[in-house]
């Protein structure tokens, strides 16, 4: 009997849920190839685990360029500032061994603070609410460089970006300090504390601390397209190698490496109890801190809190704890679908915690991108709207919303998740209304103006693309984005 014919016959033997598990698995990996091509990543792992099994683990593309290297499961990546997720859970384990409360003052643990350090509570550290003067600059480098002692000199100068408690605010300080108290409390330094409870106890074949200076068995490397002061990376300008360093006691915000293989079996480790004892810890964990305001805040429209080290999502529905690293690498916890996604890639900018909602959509079709879920809500009404009559009515649309509740509409920032996402559902037709109607709600937004240019670009309409990178470079002469595009637009 040929090969294919008995692969064929083997297959029409599964039982209808391994086939249906097959199938999910061909389209998530059809899907993946998709947003490859998109964002043009040169290699992505991913790791799916259901109902407390790895369903999917699979990896995909180039993991070194330069050299033809395939990625496989054993590629190591960088995860970059997701360590704060492992921080996470070393704080918890030292609140479960009862030698510190989140709610505690950390001058309770460290000296030589300033006076008006002194209050600041573990969990306002953690969650990026204290307000603290950063201890990096405007290019993410430690003010001090490799050298601690200076870093601490010169940020222990600045004064409080805010009241505690008042906003959100990524700041690397708090993560320095809270890697401080570890060590103090538990003997150990902040590295080996965690490779010897989690690393360790979770039986991590590929994890390790490192960065671009060390040498790495079988690493997936690191690459970006041209970063601009806009923010934004564009997929078909050259692709650069990327080199960066996180000093010893940066470790506790960002220096892990790792595979998803190894990331889901942390995460397995984790919710099955072999980190955390008490569930009620992971539930502290996950839990946003709640601002002065009632209100939570976190990273962006779809992170919208911030918890012990994790990016939250707040929401009705499929809540879901989210670490984001360098804009490559993410890992999202569905706690009530019983299901984890991690996606890690070697492309700064890829931001996967954006379609990462859409791989859980595979296998819980709730949240499939057709039900509109992991849209920012204020969004839905208008989207149903638009469904009915088509977006070509959007600007009607908005009105007939306003007349109703004003209060109720969405704001520029969800209406350009919105447009980024259907774009990245290759709508493009619809993505376009969307951030047409948002530059027209904005138009003293230079961002408004640029997203609407750059899925113009994509669309194909040039002249458009052009008009609107014109517009966004009026209201900000200092939007590279837009002068880059203009220049490869216009040039002869």
């Amino acid at each position: 009997m040929k090969l294919v014919a008995l692969i064929s016959g083997l297959c029409l033997a599964l039982p209808a849920w391994a086939q249906a598990a097959q199938g999910t698995s061909v389209q998530v990996m059809d899907y993946l190839r998709q947003q490859m091509a998109l964002q043009q990543i040169p290699a992505l792992q991913v790791a799916v685990i259901q109902q407390g099994k790895v369903v999917e683990l699979a990896a995909l593309g180039m993991a070194n360029v330069e050299h033809g290297v395939p990625a496989t499961n054993e590629s190591v990546f960088s995860i970059n500032s997701c360590t704060k997720a492992f921080t996470g859970v070393a704080v918890m384990q030292l609140v479960e061994a009862g030698k510190l409360r989140l709610a505690d003052p950390i001058s309770l643990y460290l000296d030589d603070l300033p006076p008006s350090w002194r209050a600041l509570t573990i969990r306002q550290l953690m969650t990026h609410t204290s307000g603290l003067p950063n201890i990096i600059d405007d290019k993410e480098s430690p003010l001090g460089g490799e050298n601690e002692a200076l870093s601490w000199s010169k940020v222990k100068t600045l004064p409080f970006e805010f009241a505690p408690g008042e906003r959100y605010s990524y700041n690397q300080t708090g993560y320095v300090l809270v890697g401080k108290i570890i060590e103090k409390l538990s003997g150990e330094s902040f590295v080996q504390f965690v490779e010897n409870h989690q690393f360790k106890p979770a039986g991590l074949k590929h994890t390790r601390f490192g960065d671009s200076s060390d040498v790495v068995a079988h690493s997936a490397g690191a690459y970006t397209y041209s970063r601009n002061e806009g923010g934004k990376w564009l997929t078909g300008t050259r692709l650069a190698t990327t080199y960066v360093t996180f000093p010893a006691y940066f470790r506790p915000a960002a220096g892990i490496l790792s595979t998803s293989g190894d990331i889901a079996q942390w995460l397995l480790a984790l919710q099955g109890g072999k980190l955390l004892k008490d569930k009620a810890s992971l539930q502290a964990m996950w839990s946003p801190y709640v601002l002065n305001n009632g209100k939570t805040q976190g990273p962006n429209a779809l992170l919208n809190g911030s918890a012990l080290g994790w990016p939250v999502t707040v929401r009705g529905e499929h809540r879901a704890a989210g670490p984001i690293g360098g804009m490559r690498s993410a890992f999202f916890v569905y706690p009530e679908d019983d299901l984890s996604v991690v996606v890690l890639t070697n492309l700064q900018g890829v931001n996967p915690e954006l379609f990462i909602d859409e791989i859980a959509g595979f296998y819980v079709p709730a949240m499939h991108p057709s039900t509109g879920f992991g849209l920012p809500p204020a969004v839905l009404p208008l989207r149903k709207m638009l469904l009915q009559r088509g977006y070509a009515e959007a600007s009607q649309a908005w009105a007939e919303l306003r007349a109703r509740d004003a209060q109720a509409l969405p704001d520029e920032d969800a209406l350009n998740v919105w447009g980024y996402k259907l774009s990245g559902q290759q709508q493009l037709a619809q993505a376009v209304a969307v951030l047409r109607l948002n530059a027209s709600l904005h138009p003293s937004s230079w961002n408004a103006y640029d997203s609407l240019a750059e899925i113009l670009e994509q669309a194909g309409d040039k002249q458009g693309a052009i008009v609107n990178y014109g517009k966004s470079l009026a209201l900000n002469a200092d939007n590279s984005h837009a002068s880059e595009r203009l220049r490869a637009l216009q040039a002869p």
